[in-house]
């Protein structure tokens, strides 16, 4: 049996072969927007893998401390490691913020960590290069996603930070670079208010009436003390012992602290369903859109080859070939594109996918169902040139 696809493909083998390109980067964009969306939910698992915490407990009410603000004392934590199940606890806070280097700024989200090695509740992992934090001041481990280097310095707030470590994929869930500075540096640039701002407390300290008739010795300098303090951290990561519940340790917390507790489950339920949940719904109907697009892509060019090619349907129906075999060779030709198209759009994303300033995360799962919805889009849009080649008139084969 004559094979139409196959003589079609080879009589004008380069037009098909730019059309199979054109779709494959057009697949490629899609398997790109399904690799960021999938980048997206491994950043939110990542930052929960990298606080090294079972735990997290922030502020009543809140969904804190990634999807909302929230604020505790940093005394709290001494409380929770008395707690049944509650192996360690540290202080941590965090701000996103654009950092100063000598060659511009870097959108960063800024961690304080209580000064310490690997291991402990919010510190970085391993370190790609230098060392960890050892002072309670001025010192920064950065991920090398930043562009920071060893030595190099920045400025967070008002104070300027030598890196002395760096990491790999510490990075928040909207895959911004972590910068981790000492804690009292990091509730002073989150918390601390401006010169302008601390006079101007000052004043209306000193010029309320019932302050200045107070004969408690001492009363004026405790209140400045308090308001330009900074005892307030955005949460309190805990680890558990081995074999504790974490369920259970998150009641505890919850009925004899009266604070928001937060598992590892809850965590990243609220990280993926509702801190990137509108961001997934975009990519969804990007992700429609292109395969809308491309099967209307498919299916005209299939139907403007089968269309040229009329005389030939024509004269395979007068030699008695039934319409079955001329719908498989037109089937045939929408699936050859289709395997072109999808090599194509495979290897154009995994080559520009490093290229993105976002993590994309390109998985074998989507891959196999990229390829059975590309197969399946091409047998729908071949319908249309199926249909329009089983009308040919087998008298067109001799008319003039």
């Amino acid at each position: 049996m004559i094979s139409l696809a196959g003589r079609d493909i080879l009589h004008a083998w380069g037009k098909f072969v730019f059309t199979g390109v054109g779709l494959g980067l057009l697949i490629g964009v899609t398997l790109t927007m399904a690799g960021v969306y999938r980048g997206m939910v491994d950043d939110a698992r990542v930052l929960l893998d990298n606080s090294s915490a079972d735990l997290w407990v922030v502020q009543r009410g809140t969904l804190g401390p990634y999807a909302e603000s929230s604020s505790l004392q940093d005394d709290l934590y001494r409380g929770i490691l008395g707690m049944p199940g509650v192996a360690r606890a540290a202080n941590v806070t965090y701000l996103t913020m654009q950092v100063l280097r000598a060659q511009g700024d870097v959108r960063a989200m800024v961690v304080g960590v209580v000064p310490g090695g690997p291991g402990e509740p919010g510190q970085p992992g391993q370190l790609v290069a230098g060392r960890h934090i050892t002072h309670s001041h001025y010192e920064a481990v950065a991920d090398v996603a930043s562009g920071l280097r060893l030595g190099e310095q920045v400025q967070i707030r008002r104070q300027y930070y030598r890196v002395v470590g760096l990491t790999r994929r510490m990075v928040s869930s909207n895959g911004d670079p972590m910068i981790f500075i000492p804690l009292r540096d990091a509730q002073e640039a989150q918390f601390l208010k401006d010169n302008d701002a601390i006079w101007q407390q000052r004043r209306r300290t000193t010029s309320n009436p019932a302050v200045a008739r107070s004969q408690v010795p001492g009363l004026l300098d405790a209140l400045l003390a308090a308001q330009e303090s900074n005892p307030y951290v955005n949460a309190v990561l805990v680890q558990l012992e081995n074999g504790a519940d974490a369920n259970e340790t998150a009641e505890l917390i919850r009925r004899w602290k009266r604070l928001q507790v937060y598992t590892r489950d809850q965590m990243e339920s609220i990280l993926v369903g509702k801190l990137i949940r509108t961001s997934a719904q975009q990519i969804g109907m990007f992700l429609i859109i292109l395969a809308i697009v491309s099967a209307a892509i498919v299916a005209f060019i299939i139907y403007t080859l089968t269309m040229g090619k009329i005389r030939e349907i024509a004269v395979l129906k007068l030699i008695g070939t039934r319409n079955r075999s001329i719908a498989w060779m037109i089937l045939q030709q929408a699936l050859g594109l289709g395997l072109i198209g999808f090599v194509v759009g495979k290897v154009a994303a995994t080559f520009w996918a490093p290229f993105f300033p976002k993590y994309v995360l390109l998985v074998v799962q989507d891959t196999l169902l990229g390829l059975a919805s590309v197969l399946l889009i091409c047998t729908l849009a071949s319908v249309l040139a199926i249909h329009a080649a089983l009308k040919v008139d087998p008298a067109e084969a001799i008319s003039g």
